[in-house]
């Protein structure tokens, strides 16, 4: 553009007004163009323009969007694609500092040389410029404008400690977002700015900013390019930047283009570092705060007047170095290398053989690279459009299409949808160039959709990533110091002001669990605020509720549906134990004294239900002397008590004492001395809790699984749990001990000297095995002997299961099952009389083979005996079973675990005198025991009628063989 008008440079600071002034200069005339260095804030002029004389007259052109009215007016574009030759009134060029730029610094100085309005033309930017438009544009007129407000250095500050209204600046992507992402912990979110998001995404995140949704702003140094923003101060991440060929430091003007952010209109700002950039030197920030700047003194060039004779000439008109000494050549830019590596190609050498086609060439190398993915692509991509506007004229609608519909999804994360805006923006830049495509108000209005789509794809992930609006709306709310709007849902969920902060657990909020650092206070303090009129509606509501909706748990806990409200602690008597409530300190000591009063009701009245024969015991005035002894040491067992713990005590109470003590449901058990109502599962879960609480275990151990006879003995378990859990170790298995004293009722009646087999009803009331059987009794102290004998046939001894089940004795009033679900009683239970299955033989091979095919004599030999053999030993097994012979044989000092025996003489077992095993061969010695001695039997006699019997006494009936002996 060329013209006699007035030419301005209007230099200074940033927050001066300078693009306001030049905006109200150009809609001083009838035309205007405007050229502006970011996409972005050409995008936020036209709309301000558009606001002020409406989209009929106003016309945006950059890259990649094109919207031209018919009666277009106003011209608002990126500096490079400001049109030429126009005859505008008015010109204007922002940022014209960036004629040092050395990636693009070549437009904008051509801008500087050759742009010009018919009545005006003006160059905005920094003081820097001042020397250098002087000498090249000897005619211009400076005006010089003041910074509205002070901007001062505040030094180095942490991200968690940055005052709000704060812009971070980071020079990557990755430094950008890994910023957000804290600021997002410790603050509640921030929008994120960057130059390569799309027009619509960016004004979308800086929304959020402006509105107060967020109070940070993380951004690339996009921010400095005359963005208007309410920022009061900035941070720099960095100092140094990669420049697209190395890593350099930030020249002071350049912070200061950046810092200049701070502060808007008359509202001071202020500038520093985070903690990960160093501090900036005194001379520099110095500088920044007065504007004092280097001047620039060369600026970057590349020759404008280029001849598209042929490629090379083409080529060599770009290489051409200025004739001016302020001038430089500019590095080659990606266009000019693209252009290169393309003419290398024969055939693209064959197409651009005349002008109009070296022309053509070089538009298509001017495509930026968006997408950035390798030079070979992009040159390739460039190629591929090359030949298609050569041959065809336009690129077909059919490979645009697809082309575009491989971009046009909003699935995935940031990256990926970065990536497809990256994509989008190549095809966006097609279907801008006149006579390109076929259709081209279609592919415009196509490719725009698309990328808005991504944009607002993008916009939700960055929104959804970088910021907590719940976080930031109960911030502002407390802020304002406004009182909060709550909510329970029947699932706890808490509901402040709308949005989800956590759960209140019973009389405890627990914040939700995403939330951390700042974001998790707030939570907090918002929800104290909250929640103090829920925790009284809460609390009364528990207090007026029935027990039925309270329990406790096998580890002390204290439960109020699915809530913990609280835990056992020990008291003073086990009986009575304490409790300890959770409520929240914030709920008040109303709140928790009542929580704590309706607890201990509870526990109290279900000790009282469960353990009621127990208390009823405690409380019998009648007992006296021995027995009101005995029923202390019952409570304080908790109802359940080993024999050999109380064998003195028991032998000193007399008919009369035991009598009113059965009265009460004690039942004194051969092994264990209890009451049958208390092994019921309700209270033994009890009894356990209560146990671990007066032992002080850190882990309470579990009740067994009711209805089971006998259950696996755990190593480690703690001392006398099994007693207060209802059972009695022996062996590998620990057995019930009401059914314990079922199977001491039928030993009673078995020789324990001479030795006795297990009768199908001992196997039947424990639901076990003969092998387990025999476990179990060497842990009550008796010794098994295993052997073998011929099998009797099943019909002449009837199966376990025929046999009675019911034994006389004192059995609980109502005791679990006596099916164990790991021993059955239903299945038949292994008995001598028990034919095992025959043993499968495989059939043995025929002999041997010589070399003709025949059987050798002795190979058939071999055969035969082998399978003689095999058949002896399956019809010996077929006809032989095992059985165990029990004796009773204590292995030193035991407590009660065996059959008590009668008073001065011990037990004879085989192992005791007179009665060593010997080795059983030949002659008959194999042979049981019982076999050998006939009909000889060691029995009791029975008792003297002149002095009654206990028969609760494990003693009686070995007493009373010793005194007919004497």
């Amino acid at each position: 553009m060329t013209g006699q008008g007035r030419i301005a440079a209007v230099l200074g600071p940033t927050n001066t007004g300078k693009t306001h002034y030049a905006i109200e200069r150009m809609l001083s005339y009838r035309t205007g163009v405007i050229g502006l260095p970011l996409r972005l804030l050409a995008r936020e002029v036209y709309d301000r323009i558009v606001k002020a004389r409406g989209p009929s007259v106003v016309a945006l052109v950059t890259g990649e969007e094109r919207i031209v009215p018919p009666r277009t007016q106003y011209w608002v574009c990126t500096v490079e694609a400001m049109p030429e030759g126009m005859g505008a009134d008015f010109v204007a060029v922002d940022e014209i500092q960036l004629c040092a730029d050395p990636e693009r610094g070549h437009v904008f100085t051509d801008r500087l040389l050759r742009s010009r309005g018919l009545h005006e033309t003006l160059f905005l930017g920094s003081d820097t410029m001042r020397p250098t438009i002087r000498a090249l544009v000897p005619e211009a007129q400076f005006i010089q404008r003041e910074r509205m407000s002070t901007l001062s250095y505040s030094g180095s500050r942490k991200i968690s400690r940055m005052p709000p209204r704060s812009a971070i600046v980071g020079f990557s992507i990755e430094n950008v977002y890994a910023m957000a992402e804290l600021i997002r912990r410790q603050k509640g979110g921030a929008a994120v700015v960057m130059g390569a998001l799309s027009p619509r995404t960016r004004n979308a995140q800086v929304a959020l900013y402006q509105n107060g949704d967020v109070d940070y702003l993380v951004a690339t140094d996009a921010i400095g390019m005359g963005l208007n923003l309410d920022i009061d101060h900035v941070a720099f991440s960095s100092t140094t930047k990669f420049d697209g060929r190395r890593m350099r430091p930030l020249a002071p003007n350049e912070l200061a283009q950046i810092a200049g952010r701070a502060g808007r209109g008359m509202r001071d700002g202020s500038f520093g570092v985070t903690g990960e950039a160093p501090q900036l030197d005194d001379e520099v920030a110095r500088a920044i705060m007065d504007h004092r700047f280097t001047p620039i003194q060369r600026l970057n060039w590349r020759n404008a007047g280029l001849r598209f004779g042929s490629i090379d000439a083409l080529i060599g008109s770009l290489e051409e170095g200025p004739d001016i000494p302020m001038l430089m050549r500019a590095r080659e830019a990606d266009d000019l290398g693209a252009l290169k590596t393309l003419a290398q190609g024969a055939e693209v050498r064959a197409r651009a053989s005349d002008a109009p086609s070296v022309r053509l060439l070089w538009d298509v190398c001017r495509i930026p690279d968006f997408r950035g993915i390798s030079h070979a692509e992009h040159t390739g991509l460039l190629e591929g459009i090359f030949g298609y506007l050569h041959e065809r004229g336009q690129v077909p609608s059919d490979w645009l299409a697809r082309q575009v519909k491989r971009i046009d999804r909003v699935d995935g994360d940031i990256d990926a949808l970065s990536k497809r805006l990256a994509f989008i923006r190549t095809w966006t830049y097609v279907a801008q160039r006149s006579g390109w495509v076929v259709d081209e108000n279609h592919w415009r209005d196509e490719t725009r959709a698309v990328e808005d789509r991504l944009s607002d794809a993008l916009h939700a992930r960055l929104t959804e990533k970088f910021v907590d609006r719940r976080t930031s709306v109960l911030m502002r709310r407390l802020k304002q110091k406004e009182a909060l709007l709550a909510e329970v849902n029947d699932k706890g969920e808490v509901i402040v002001e709308g949005e989800f902060v956590g759960r209140l657990e019973g009389f405890r909020f627990r914040a939700d669990k995403g939330a951390e650092g700042a974001e998790a206070k707030t939570l907090k303090a918002a929800s104290v605020q909250a929640l103090a009129p829920q925790f009284h509606l809460r609390a009364d509501r528990f207090y007026n509720a029935p027990d039925t909706e309270i329990d406790f748990t096998e580890q002390g806990g204290l439960m109020w549906g699915e809530s913990a409200v609280g835990k056992l602690v020990a008291g003073a008597d086990p009986m009575r134990p304490q409790v300890e409530v959770f409520v929240d300190e914030e709920a008040g000591p109303e709140v928790l004294q009542k929580v704590q009063r309706r607890l201990q009701h509870f526990i109290d009245r279900k000790i009282a239900a469960l353990f009621e024969p127990l208390i009823a015991l405690q409380k019998d005035e009648a007992l006296t002397g021995l027995a009101r002894g005995f029923a202390f040491r019952m409570v304080e067992a908790l109802g359940v008590i080993p024999r050999a713990e109380v064998a003195d005590e028991v032998k000193a109470l007399d008919q009369q004492m035991r009598g009113s003590l059965r009265k009460h449901g004690i039942r004194f058990g051969q092994f264990t001395v209890f009451m049958p109502l208390l092994l019921k599962p309700a209270p033994t879960r009890l009894r356990l809790v209560l146990w671990s609480l007066s032992q002080g275990l850190d882990e309470f151990p579990e009740a067994p699984p009711p209805g089971l006879v006998t259950v696996p003995a755990a190593e480690g378990a703690p001392k006398g749990y099994y007693t207060m859990a209802g059972y009695r170790a022996a062996g590998a298995r620990a057995i019930r001990i009401d059914m314990l004293e079922r199977l001491a009722d039928m030993l009673r009646a078995e020789d324990s000297r001479g030795g006795f087999e297990a009768k199908p009803d001992m196997l039947s009331i424990t639901g076990m095995t003969l092998e387990q059987f025999a476990d179990l009794m060497q842990g009550l102290g008796y010794k098994a002997e295993k052997g073998e004998r011929p099998k009797v046939k099943a019909a002449q001894e009837p199966r376990p299961e025929e046999q009675p089940h019911e034994v006389p004795g004192d059995a609980p009033s109502e005791t679990p099952t006596e099916t164990s679900q790991e021993n059955p009683v239903e299945q038949p239970a292994e008995t001598p009389a028990e034919p095992e299955p025959p043993v499968e033989v495989p059939e043995p091979p025929q002999g041997t083979t010589d070399l003709a095919g025949e059987e050798t004599a002795a190979g058939a030999q071999e055969a035969d005996g082998e399978e003689a053999s095999a058949e002896e030993a399956a019809a010996k097994e077929a006809e032989t079973e095992v059985f165990y012979t029990f004796t009773w044989a204590p292995r030193g000092r035991r407590q009660n675990d065996g059959p008590a025996r009668g008073k001065g003489r011990k037990p004879q077992g085989a192992g005791a005198k007179g009665q060593q095993d010997k080795p059983r061969g030949k002659g008959g010695k194999d042979k049981p025991r019982r076999e050998q001695q006939g009909a000889r039997q060691f029995e009791a006699r029975p008792p003297k009628k002149e002095k009654p019997i206990d028969p609760d006494n494990p003693f009686a009936a070995a007493l009373m063989g010793l005194k007919e002996k004497d």
